[in-house]
């Protein structure tokens, strides 16, 4: 199975504001990563109580007063500056946003890139973030189901009328221009419902482990589980992919190199990487990858 190695790229944090987007972007595709991934968050409180369910602990891995920018706008930005690279969210919070507008947003996007977009998208975790939007957490997990059935309604072009008690949308409504491609959505989450509604609904499922935690075998059960909900919702489970963002990983590409035969063996058709940008050198890192997933 052939690996496609995917790079983060750094819309938060101290790099996306001194270096920039547009020029991080170029940075990697020139590198040979075949895709970049944005993160998502829209603000973030002082003191974060909630549990971040990717760190045995339940603590963020990451300072509450790192800056975001936008990831949408992000990958706007990445779009106008690339020709090849495929471009992606990992993950976006969809519940946190109009549906309509998103739709909107992702379609631009995609139609701006020729055709290069895929969503990462989940239910979050984040309950301050919620409540500094007006958004209930709970049932946020129905909210990103529908959410996604509403955008590509919109991306038809012309979507039917909906109501629900979450939103209405009436009939009689344009939304163009229409997406270059049929854009691809996978569904962040390890838990046992965000993996079943990879199998009901989505295109596939966007994992995420640590270096030091990698685990093909669990990572091929999850994938077992969001293929067998895909058959019981009468869905084709071979159409199903799995990409892998592999965090804690930046320098260390030899170490990740490693791994990736395993990783492919489960199942991952995609992994995305922190590249090494400061003291680094990003093509380095994409040309040892290459090699570990091809094993030269």
């Amino acid at each position: 199975m052939s690996l496609a190695i995917g790079a983060k790229l750094q819309n938060s944090g101290p790099l996306a504001l001194r270096v920039g987007i547009p020029e991080l972007a170029r940075g990697l595709e020139a590198a040979g990563f075949e895709s970049l991934w944005v993160s998502d968050h829209i603000v973030m409180p002082a003191a974060i109580e909630s549990r971040y369910p990717f760190a045995a602990d339940g603590r963020a891995t990451w300072p509450a007063e790192t800056p975001y920018l936008d990831a949408l706008v992000a990958l706007a930005l990445a779009a106008a500056v690339t020709e090849r690279a495929l471009l992606g969210t990992a993950v976006l919070v969809l519940p946190l946003r109009n549906p309509v507008e998103f739709a909107k947003q992702a379609a631009s996007i995609d139609v701006a890139s020729g055709g290069r977009l895929t969503l990462g998208v989940g239910a979050g975790w984040l309950e301050e973030e919620f409540a500094a939007l007006g958004v209930p957490f709970e049932r946020r997990g129905a909210r990103l189901e529908e959410w996604v059935s509403i955008a590509r309604e919109c991306w038809t072009g012309r979507p039917r009328a909906s109501s629900s008690e979450r939103f209405t949308l009436p009939g009689g409504m344009l939304c163009l221009p229409t997406p270059a491609h049929a854009i691809p959505v996978l569904v962040g989450g390890h838990s046992r419902a965000a993996l079943r509604r990879a199998g009901r609904m989505a295109d596939g499922w966007l994992a995420q482990q640590a270096l030091a935690q990698l685990a093909p075998d669990e990572l091929a059960a999850a994938a077992r589980l969001m293929r067998a909900a895909a058959a019981e919702a009468g869905r084709d489970p071979a159409r199903l992919r799995v990409v892998l963002r592999v965090v804690d990983a930046g320098g260390r590409a030899e170490q990740l190199a490693l791994k990736l035969q395993a990783l492919a063996a489960a199942g991952v058709a995609e992994i995305i990487v922190d590249a090494a940008w400061d003291g680094g050198d990003p093509a380095r890192d994409y040309a040892v990858l290459r090699d570990g997933a091809s094993g030269a």
